[in-house]
Protein backbone atom coordinates (compact mmCIF):
# COMPACT_ATOMS: atom_id res chain seq x y z
CA UNK A 1 0.00 0.00 0.00
CA UNK A 2 3.00 2.60 0.83
CA UNK A 3 4.38 2.17 -2.94
CA UNK A 4 0.89 2.48 -4.26
CA UNK A 5 0.78 5.74 -1.99
CA UNK A 6 4.44 6.83 -3.34
CA UNK A 7 3.69 6.34 -6.61
CA UNK A 8 0.57 8.44 -6.88
CA UNK A 9 2.57 11.20 -4.42
CA UNK A 10 5.23 10.88 -7.32
CA UNK A 11 2.85 11.40 -10.20
CA UNK A 12 1.37 14.35 -8.82
CA UNK A 13 4.69 16.33 -8.28
CA UNK A 14 5.97 15.26 -11.80
CA UNK A 15 4.13 17.28 -13.33
CA UNK A 16 5.13 20.71 -14.24
CA UNK A 17 5.45 23.01 -17.14
CA UNK A 18 6.69 22.39 -20.59
CA UNK A 19 9.93 23.63 -21.11
CA UNK A 20 11.94 24.97 -24.35
CA UNK A 21 14.07 22.22 -23.90
CA UNK A 22 11.50 19.26 -23.33
CA UNK A 23 10.30 20.34 -27.00
CA UNK A 24 12.01 17.14 -28.84
CA UNK A 25 11.79 14.42 -26.07
CA UNK A 26 8.10 15.75 -26.45
CA UNK A 27 7.61 15.47 -30.21
CA UNK A 28 9.78 12.30 -29.53
CA UNK A 29 7.04 10.55 -27.31
CA UNK A 30 4.29 11.58 -29.07
CA UNK A 31 5.55 9.60 -32.22
CA UNK A 32 6.18 6.89 -30.28
CA UNK A 33 2.89 6.94 -28.94
CA UNK A 34 0.81 7.67 -32.15
CA UNK A 35 3.03 6.98 -35.20
CA UNK A 36 3.22 9.48 -38.15
CA UNK A 37 -0.72 8.64 -38.85
CA UNK A 38 -1.51 11.15 -36.88
CA UNK A 39 -0.14 13.82 -39.31
CA UNK A 40 -3.33 12.53 -40.94
CA UNK A 41 -6.17 13.05 -38.70
CA UNK A 42 -8.31 15.73 -38.20
CA UNK A 43 -7.11 17.02 -34.69
CA UNK A 44 -3.97 17.61 -36.32
CA UNK A 45 -5.87 20.99 -38.50
CA UNK A 46 -6.07 22.09 -35.27
CA UNK A 47 -2.49 22.35 -34.01
CA UNK A 48 -1.13 22.72 -37.64
CA UNK A 49 0.78 26.17 -37.66
CA UNK A 50 -0.45 27.58 -34.24
CA UNK A 51 1.50 27.52 -30.99
CA UNK A 52 0.47 25.81 -28.25
CA UNK A 53 -1.32 27.91 -25.14
CA UNK A 54 0.48 25.99 -22.44
CA UNK A 55 1.89 22.18 -22.51
CA UNK A 56 2.67 19.93 -19.12
CA UNK A 57 5.45 17.10 -18.43
CA UNK A 58 6.10 14.14 -16.72
CA UNK A 59 9.64 13.56 -15.84
CA UNK A 60 11.42 10.66 -14.18
CA UNK A 61 14.79 10.48 -13.71
CA UNK A 62 15.55 13.35 -16.16
CA UNK A 63 13.50 12.09 -18.88
CA UNK A 64 9.76 12.79 -20.41
CA UNK A 65 7.48 10.10 -19.56
CA UNK A 66 4.64 11.96 -20.38
CA UNK A 67 3.09 15.19 -21.43
CA UNK A 68 -0.18 17.08 -22.86
CA UNK A 69 -0.32 20.08 -25.11
CA UNK A 70 -3.31 23.21 -25.32
CA UNK A 71 -3.49 24.97 -28.53
CA UNK A 72 -5.72 28.12 -28.60
CA UNK A 73 -8.87 27.70 -30.81
CA UNK A 74 -12.51 28.93 -31.75
CA UNK A 75 -15.43 27.85 -31.80
CA UNK A 76 -18.03 29.74 -33.24
CA UNK A 77 -17.33 33.28 -31.23
CA UNK A 78 -16.11 31.30 -28.40
CA UNK A 79 -12.22 31.11 -27.61
CA UNK A 80 -11.29 27.76 -26.59
CA UNK A 81 -8.90 25.58 -26.05
CA UNK A 82 -7.99 21.85 -27.75
CA UNK A 83 -6.36 19.56 -25.64
CA UNK A 84 -4.17 16.72 -27.13
CA UNK A 85 -2.16 14.85 -27.25
CA UNK A 86 -1.79 13.08 -24.62
CA UNK A 87 1.35 10.84 -24.71
CA UNK A 88 2.47 8.58 -21.96
CA UNK A 89 5.50 6.33 -22.03
CA UNK A 90 4.96 2.52 -22.53
CA UNK A 91 5.78 1.51 -19.87
CA UNK A 92 4.45 4.03 -17.43
CA UNK A 93 0.77 3.65 -19.19
CA UNK A 94 -2.06 2.54 -16.88
CA UNK A 95 -0.44 4.54 -13.18
CA UNK A 96 -2.85 7.22 -13.33
CA UNK A 97 -0.19 9.89 -15.18
CA UNK A 98 -2.80 10.57 -17.90
CA UNK A 99 -4.95 11.68 -15.59
CA UNK A 100 -2.68 13.96 -13.50
CA UNK A 101 -1.86 15.62 -17.03
CA UNK A 102 -5.53 16.24 -18.23
CA UNK A 103 -5.92 17.47 -14.51
CA UNK A 104 -3.07 20.21 -15.52
CA UNK A 105 -4.83 21.40 -18.28
CA UNK A 106 -8.34 21.26 -17.01
CA UNK A 107 -6.51 23.44 -13.84
CA UNK A 108 -4.65 25.73 -16.38
CA UNK A 109 -8.28 26.32 -18.59
CA UNK A 110 -10.33 27.26 -15.40
CA UNK A 111 -7.91 30.47 -14.96
CA UNK A 112 -7.78 31.37 -18.50
CA UNK A 113 -9.95 33.66 -20.79
CA UNK A 114 -12.01 30.79 -22.78
CA UNK A 115 -15.12 29.46 -22.73
CA UNK A 116 -13.94 25.97 -21.99
CA UNK A 117 -11.93 22.94 -23.62
CA UNK A 118 -12.36 20.70 -26.73
CA UNK A 119 -10.79 17.26 -27.89
CA UNK A 120 -11.40 14.15 -29.36
CA UNK A 121 -11.79 11.26 -27.33
CA UNK A 122 -13.08 8.50 -25.28
CA UNK A 123 -16.20 9.49 -23.59
CA UNK A 124 -15.47 6.77 -21.10
CA UNK A 125 -12.47 8.00 -20.14
CA UNK A 126 -13.01 11.74 -20.42
CA UNK A 127 -16.48 11.55 -18.41
CA UNK A 128 -14.77 11.66 -14.80
CA UNK A 129 -13.18 15.19 -15.81
CA UNK A 130 -16.33 16.92 -16.97
CA UNK A 131 -16.29 16.56 -20.25
CA UNK A 132 -19.58 16.35 -22.08
CA UNK A 133 -20.62 15.65 -26.15
CA UNK A 134 -20.47 18.56 -28.04
CA UNK A 135 -22.41 17.79 -31.37
CA UNK A 136 -22.72 20.65 -33.18
CA UNK A 137 -18.82 21.55 -33.37
CA UNK A 138 -17.63 20.69 -36.65
CA UNK A 139 -13.72 20.17 -36.79
CA UNK A 140 -11.67 20.48 -40.26
CA UNK A 141 -12.17 16.78 -41.34
CA UNK A 142 -13.72 13.58 -40.78
CA UNK A 143 -13.99 12.56 -37.39
CA UNK A 144 -16.43 9.84 -35.38
CA UNK A 145 -18.68 12.98 -34.02
CA UNK A 146 -19.22 10.91 -31.09
CA UNK A 147 -15.67 11.50 -29.15
CA UNK A 148 -15.80 15.12 -29.59
CA UNK A 149 -15.88 16.61 -26.36
CA UNK A 150 -16.00 19.89 -24.69
CA UNK A 151 -15.35 20.74 -20.84
CA UNK A 152 -17.52 24.04 -19.96
CA UNK A 153 -15.45 26.64 -17.92
CA UNK A 154 -17.42 30.00 -18.87
CA UNK A 155 -19.53 28.81 -21.71
CA UNK A 156 -21.64 25.73 -21.52
CA UNK A 157 -22.01 24.38 -24.87
CA UNK A 158 -20.34 25.47 -28.45
CA UNK A 159 -21.46 24.93 -31.67
CA UNK A 160 -20.18 26.09 -35.24
CA UNK A 161 -16.28 25.49 -36.43
CA UNK A 162 -13.37 25.09 -34.48
CA UNK A 163 -10.47 26.43 -36.24
CA UNK A 164 -6.80 27.91 -35.19
CA UNK A 165 -6.93 30.79 -33.14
Amino acid sequence: MTDILTTAQTLATAIAPERPEDEAAVEALVLAAFGPGRFAKTAERLREGSVPAAGFVAHEAGEVVGSVRLWPIRVGETPALFLGPIAVDANRRSAGLGAELVAACIDFARVSDTGGVLLVGDTAYFDRFGFVAAPDVVLPGPVDRRRVLWLANTVVAVNGPAVID
